[in-house]
Protein backbone atom coordinates (compact mmCIF):
# COMPACT_ATOMS: atom_id res chain seq x y z
CA UNK A 1 0.00 0.00 0.00
CA UNK A 2 1.83 3.53 -0.77
CA UNK A 3 1.67 6.26 1.86
CA UNK A 4 1.97 8.59 -1.24
CA UNK A 5 -1.66 10.74 -1.84
CA UNK A 6 -2.79 13.30 -4.16
CA UNK A 7 -3.77 15.80 -1.96
CA UNK A 8 -5.22 18.56 -4.21
CA UNK A 9 -2.76 21.25 -3.12
CA UNK A 10 0.32 20.14 -5.76
CA UNK A 11 4.08 20.57 -5.16
CA UNK A 12 4.36 24.14 -4.37
CA UNK A 13 6.16 27.11 -6.94
CA UNK A 14 8.24 29.65 -5.87
CA UNK A 15 6.71 33.40 -5.18
CA UNK A 16 7.34 36.48 -3.47
CA UNK A 17 5.46 37.32 -0.56
CA UNK A 18 4.01 39.55 1.52
CA UNK A 19 3.67 39.33 5.09
CA UNK A 20 0.53 38.50 6.43
CA UNK A 21 -0.78 37.75 9.80
CA UNK A 22 -4.14 36.35 11.27
CA UNK A 23 -5.83 34.12 14.20
CA UNK A 24 -6.96 31.21 13.57
CA UNK A 25 -8.91 28.90 16.19
CA UNK A 26 -6.16 25.56 17.63
CA UNK A 27 -8.18 22.98 15.62
CA UNK A 28 -7.84 24.65 12.04
CA UNK A 29 -3.91 25.17 13.12
CA UNK A 30 -3.95 21.24 13.93
CA UNK A 31 -5.37 20.49 10.77
CA UNK A 32 -3.14 22.37 8.93
CA UNK A 33 -0.26 20.74 10.57
CA UNK A 34 -1.75 17.52 9.92
CA UNK A 35 -2.23 18.90 6.09
CA UNK A 36 1.62 20.00 6.26
CA UNK A 37 2.76 16.59 6.82
CA UNK A 38 0.07 14.77 4.27
CA UNK A 39 2.03 17.13 2.02
CA UNK A 40 5.89 16.42 2.82
CA UNK A 41 4.93 13.00 2.76
CA UNK A 42 2.83 12.81 -0.80
CA UNK A 43 5.72 15.63 -2.59
CA UNK A 44 9.27 14.84 -0.15
CA UNK A 45 9.97 17.96 0.56
CA UNK A 46 9.26 19.08 4.48
CA UNK A 47 6.85 21.87 4.58
CA UNK A 48 5.47 24.32 7.40
CA UNK A 49 1.54 25.27 7.90
CA UNK A 50 2.74 29.18 7.42
CA UNK A 51 3.68 28.27 4.19
CA UNK A 52 1.12 26.29 2.77
CA UNK A 53 -1.91 28.66 3.39
CA UNK A 54 -0.93 30.96 0.59
CA UNK A 55 -0.83 28.13 -1.65
CA UNK A 56 -4.09 26.59 0.01
CA UNK A 57 -5.53 30.80 -0.13
CA UNK A 58 -4.89 30.98 -3.68
CA UNK A 59 -6.47 27.14 -4.82
CA UNK A 60 -9.53 28.20 -2.41
CA UNK A 61 -9.99 31.31 -4.95
CA UNK A 62 -9.03 30.08 -8.30
CA UNK A 63 -11.86 27.99 -7.71
CA UNK A 64 -14.22 29.88 -6.46
CA UNK A 65 -16.66 31.02 -9.75
CA UNK A 66 -18.45 33.39 -8.05
CA UNK A 67 -15.02 35.34 -7.16
CA UNK A 68 -13.61 34.74 -10.60
CA UNK A 69 -17.00 36.14 -12.13
CA UNK A 70 -16.97 39.07 -10.13
CA UNK A 71 -13.04 39.78 -10.77
CA UNK A 72 -13.52 38.95 -14.25
CA UNK A 73 -16.51 41.88 -14.39
CA UNK A 74 -14.66 44.50 -12.56
CA UNK A 75 -11.42 44.26 -14.44
CA UNK A 76 -13.40 44.07 -18.13
CA UNK A 77 -12.41 47.09 -19.96
CA UNK A 78 -15.76 49.61 -20.27
CA UNK A 79 -17.68 49.76 -23.28
CA UNK A 80 -17.96 53.11 -25.05
CA UNK A 81 -21.83 54.89 -24.76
Amino acid sequence: MSTARKLRLGPLPSSGSTKLTFTCPASLKADLDRYAALHAQAYGEAVDAATLIPHMLEAFMAGDRGFRKGTATRSAPSKPT
